[in-house]
């Protein structure tokens, strides 16, 4: 008689777990493989551990500064000049290295300088002007034995009018002419440019302020001006947008630059 198999069979062995590769799971992460097919939950959230890599791949090394690499040498942070905490912008100087003079120092020269023409133009004009009409001007109001009043010659009291204001004219050119050139070219300073403690100086800086360079200063901010209109307001407003000396139209022409001194 066969005998029948029983039911209770015996179960297979379990397959070996799957063989670490470079693609599959790394020990310690995921669930567990348990025989029979069963996988058990993880106890506890898997961490990797410290400086894993995955099979084959050796550890990155530790990253820090690039070697060789860092701020050039005599370098540091910008300058930011003028701002609030920060130096103010550097004077700008001439070739020689000495400080230029600012719009207002130039200006306030000036107006010294021509209260001080002015003063001396008054000394002339006014006692000349007393003597033309003690002169001329009583015989425009002359009155005929008739009692009729004769008609005034014009011509008698204008034509020499404008010859006395011609004359004057000239006497203040060479005065000035003396005043800014003869008297000028030996310190580089007139009486307001002594106060206000500037000096007219040769753009190079090797080369003396001569009488050459000081009249041809003297041809553009005087003779040019006092016969074209306007000249004078461009020639002294030229120095603002000047770069890189401030000069004016004068001082281009005779290369020469305006400087602060000490005294």
């Amino acid at each position: 008689m066969i005998q029948e198999p029983s039911d209770a069979t015996t179960s297979p062995p379990a397959p070996p777990p799957p063989a670490s590769s470079g693609t599959g799971t790394p020990p310690g992460y995921g669930p567990t493989p348990v025989p029979g097919g069963v996988t058990q939950p993880p106890s506890h959230p898997a961490t990797p551990p410290p400086q894993w890599n995955p099979a084959g791949y050796p550890s990155p090394p530790g990253y820090g500064a690039p070697s060789g690499y860092g701020p050039p040498p005599g370098y540091g942070p910008p300058v930011r000049y003028g701002a609030p905490g920060y130096p103010p912008l550097p004077a700008p100087l001439s070739p020689a290295g000495q400080p230029l003079a600012t719009f207002l120092d130039r200006f306030l020269a000036h107006l010294i300088d021509s209260v001080v023409l002015m003063g001396v133009a008054m000394v002339l004009m006014v006692p000349a002007m007393i003597i033309f009409f003690t002169a001329i001007a009583p015989d425009m109001f002359v009155v005929n034995p008739d009692g009729t009043v004769p008609e005034p010659d014009f011509m008698s009291f204008f034509l020499p009018l404008l010859l006395l204001e011609f004359a004057l004219i000239v006497v203040m050119l060479i005065l000035t002419y003396i005043y800014y050139v003869e008297m000028m070219f030996r310190s580089g300073q007139t009486l307001g440019k002594k106060v206000m403690k500037l000096r007219v100086v040769p753009l190079a800086p090797d080369a003396a302020l001569d009488r050459a360079s000081a009249a041809k200063r003297f041809l553009v901010q005087y003779v040019a001006a006092t016969f074209v209109p306007g000249f004078s307001y461009l020639d002294g407003l030229w120095q603002l947008w000047d770069k890189p000396y401030q000069q004016c139209l004068h001082d281009k022409f005779a290369r020469t630059v305006v400087v602060k001194v000490p005294a």
